[in-house]
């Protein structure tokens, strides 16, 4: 096996024996025989529904920490069969296998790993009923082009074109979300814990979570969301429910301990789920794309879903046990932020806010990714922090306060809302007459899997320009592309605190 899709590759290469995921070489070559597949369904010209949703699913299904469950896998390839109709030749059997050229095939990797997360946007846009041929034509398009002859330009091309349409779909999803849960509000979300036993739901499917809660509702069981779910509590279709008591734990990677000590029943709606541990392993649900060997699976019939067993259990369960107790306020979606702009624009008008600070993206389990801590904790007071995604689990217990009323950690929600990012620091350039390059913005992201991937070529479409990427770079990337990152849009890789401080203009 060959698998550097994530950040945490062995030693930044790739992982060739087992995964630091867990991923056994059988998985890794049964995901990369559904990929190949998949390439062959996109060059067939086969166009529908059921097309997509496969060519969709199939990809979310090999996203990092997202189905570990190979006959799950090997399913998804048959379905992909199926629909070509015909004897298929799978020309990229291994992802190594894309490109004889070094440079080509880590284009091309950029490329699938980008189309991987755009897969799992949409995914979840399409789960609440919006669809986009524009985006899954383009899925097609670029995933038909991995087994073809392309030039490094056209690559390139296809790699920022693959940014444009992730704006698109991103913007789907945002729409997909508030059009039925309502535009988030500022909200205050306790970490504390009930003495009702619970459900714990993690991942990023609002649908699932939804489902749960209506089917909790008069059980006495109680539902906390876990991760990248924390900021389901801002929209105000989930507020009716008074059992969604509040948020327990951090990011994914502490999932092995705080399963543990919840106690209850835990739901795996999508990626950011690992292999458990046997303390917990009958307590552990997978539904949607995620998936666990040995794990039960609940599926779908006829569009509904059945939680009952998982509500069955938590009765039986002790309530959780308590890691923590504190308040942490989110809800700062794009709307939010907008109706603060006139405070905004004159904190900074006036020099109360000389510094704004992307530091949205993934976290991760490696020690040196205290550097976010750190850094977060060292901005200057009058630096504030636009966040997304799992990297806030980082900070988001610092006590940094606020400036003049407005908090200095801006929480825009999931991975998902990062288009909530691009929105606000968009009008921010309109009111003070630049692009978003000519704001006092700079831009630390750290990465961890494909949707990160998916947002940074979103960012580069866009124009935006020095980038700081880490913990460390893409294993995938070879020096040449790399230098091409690096000249055209100014990439640089994270490095010390007091150092980055300085390259970034941050005083």
């Amino acid at each position: 096996m060959l698998c550097r899709q994530c950040e945490e590759t062995i030693e930044g290469t790739g992982c060739v024996k087992r995964g630091v995921c867990g991923k056994t070489e059988e998985l890794a070559k049964s995901q990369d025989m559904l990929v190949g597949t998949l390439v062959e369904l996109a060059s067939s010209g086969k166009r529908g529904d059921e097309v997509d949703e496969t060519m969709v699913d199939g990809l979310f299904m090999t996203l990092s920490n997202t189905n570990f469950d190979r006959k799950a896998i090997d399913s998804q390839t048959e379905r992909a069969k199926a629909l070509i109709g015909k004897d298929v030749g799978i020309r990229c059997k291994d992802i190594s296998s894309l490109d004889d050229d070094d440079d080509l095939r880590s284009l091309k990797e950029l490329l699938l790993f980008g189309l991987k997360g755009m897969a799992a946007y949409y995914h979840h846009a399409r789960v609440l009923g919006e669809k986009d041929e524009a985006v899954t034509g383009f899925i097609r398009k670029a995933m038909a082009a991995l087994a073809e002859k392309r030039s490094a330009d056209e690559l390139i091309a296809l790699n920022m074109e693959c940014g444009k349409v992730g704006a698109a779909c991103l913007a789907l999803l945002d729409k997909a979300n508030t059009g039925r849960y309502g535009v988030p509000e500022i909200t205050k979300v306790r970490t504390g814990v009930g003495k009702n036993p619970g459900i714990l739901v993690t991942g990023h499917d609002l649908k699932d979570l939804e489902d749960i809660l209506e089917q909790t509702q008069g059980t006495g069981v109680d539902v906390y969301t876990h991760g990248e779910m924390l900021p389901a509590s801002s929209y105000p279709a989930f507020k009716k429910y008074g059992h969604l008591v509040g948020n327990y734990g951090g990011a994914w990677y502490k999932q092995k301990e705080e399963f543990e000590s919840f106690n209850g029943p835990v739901v795996a709606t999508t990626n950011c789920v690992l292999i458990p541990k046997d303390s917990y392993r009958d307590r552990l649900f997978t539904t949607g794309t995620a998936g666990v060997e040995g794990v039960k699976h609940i599926g779908s019939k006829d569009g509904r879903k059945d939680f009952s067993e998982v509500v069955a259990m938590a009765k039986r369960c002790p309530p959780p046990a308590e890691i923590d107790d504190v308040s942490l306020t989110i809800g700062f979606g794009h709307s939010q932020v907008l109706d603060l702009a006139d405070r905004i624009v004159g904190a900074v008008k006036a020099g109360a806010i000389k510094r704004f600070v992307v530091m949205a993206g993934c976290d991760g389990r490696e020690k040196g990714r205290t550097y976010y801590t750190e850094f977060a904790r060292s901005l200057p007071e009058d630096a504030v922090i636009l966040t997304a995604g799992c990297a806030k689990y980082r900070y988001n217990r610092l006590d940094l306060g606020d400036i003049g009323g407005i908090p200095r950690v801006i929480d825009a929600g999931q991975c998902n809302d990062c288009y909530s990012l691009v929105v606000i620091a968009d009008a921010l350039a309109k009111a003070f007459g630049t692009d978003i390059n000519g704001l006092p913005l700079s831009f630390n992201i750290s990465w961890y899997e494909q949707k990160a991937v998916l947002v940074l070529l979103t960012l580069l479409s866009l124009g935006v320009k020095d980038i700081m990427l880490g913990p460390r770079l893409p294993g995938f990337i070879t020096p040449g592309v790399l230098d091409v990152l690096v000249k055209t849009f100014g990439i640089k890789a994270s490095g010390t605190v007091a150092g980055d401080m300085a390259i970034l203009k941050i005083e």
